[in-house]
């Protein structure tokens, strides 16, 4: 009865991701190079998975689908409730804003402006004023432990700072869904599990977490691991997709 229980929950419980029958070709001189092929996934508000698979095996390409960064051949994919498919540009931008913050391996912040700046970037294009810009940087800078370091520029901390910032910037828009892409992956082992003591106590905050890693320790922090294998899903530990599978498989 209890299991019974915790499935009729998780059916009840909101979707922030749901992928239904997607496939990802590339247009090449010999034809269509399939990536992705026939990929089904649910992941529920609150649920941290780990995407893994060796390279070429679409792992990639799939993260970029999820934050709106490509679009898919075929199939279909719903982002919060919305089908991303059907909005225009403007439509998919806001939300993307709304509901994904970005973590990636290079950090990829700005080397002339300061951590506080980094930090408050995406709400420049929100719109957001610059007082109210920089008290909410303010805030996560302290949150993952840099707030002495505000006012100092990226190439005068070390990378696990670095990563640090580029978390406090991913949530400054208070985003329900967190995409990290290899987010360890330029750290020694140390500040490796320094960065995933913050990725589960945002979790436990109940913010959705999805990332992609090659390392097995790595990817022991989330509650669901997902393996990619040619383009398809061959392993899934959780049991959301299963959960729910027969409502889009």
């Amino acid at each position: 009865m209890a299991r019974v229980g915790r499935e009729c929950s998780k059916r009840m419980q909101k979707s922030v991701i749901e992928v239904h029958h997607l496939y990802k070709a590339y247009q090449t001189a010999a034809g269509d190079f399939p990536v992705l092929k026939d990929v089904n996934l649910q992941v529920l508000a609150g649920d941290y998975v780990a995407i893994m698979g060796p390279s070429g095996s679409g792992k990639s390409t799939f993260m970029n689908i999820l934050g709106c960064l490509d679009m898919p051949t075929a199939g279909s994919y719903v982002l919060d409730g919305y089908a991303v498919a059907t909005m225009a540009a403007d439509q998919v931008a806001k939300v993307r804003n709304q509901t994904i913050g970005f973590v990636f391996q290079g950090f990829n912040l700005l080397a002339r402006a300061s951590l506080l700046d980094n930090v408050a970037l995406p709400l420049v294009y929100a719109g957001v004023s610059k007082e109210e810009r920089h008290a909410r940087a303010r805030v996560l800078l302290e949150k993952v432990g840099l707030s002495k370091h505000m006012h100092s520029h990226p190439n005068q901390i070390s990378g696990g700072q670095q990563q640090r910032v580029a978390i406090a910037r991913a949530l400054v828009n208070q985003p329900r869904l967190i995409l990290a892409d290899e987010p360890t992956g330029n750290l020694d082992s140390t500040t490796s599990e320094e960065i995933m003591a913050i990725f589960d106590s945002l979790n436990q905050e109940g913010i959705t977490i999805v990332l992609v890693t090659h390392e097995t320790d790595i990817a022991e922090h989330a509650k669901r691991q997902v393996r990619f294998l040619d383009g398809k899903i061959v392993q899934d530990t959780g049991s959301a997709s299963s959960v729910a599978g027969s409502e889009y498989v």
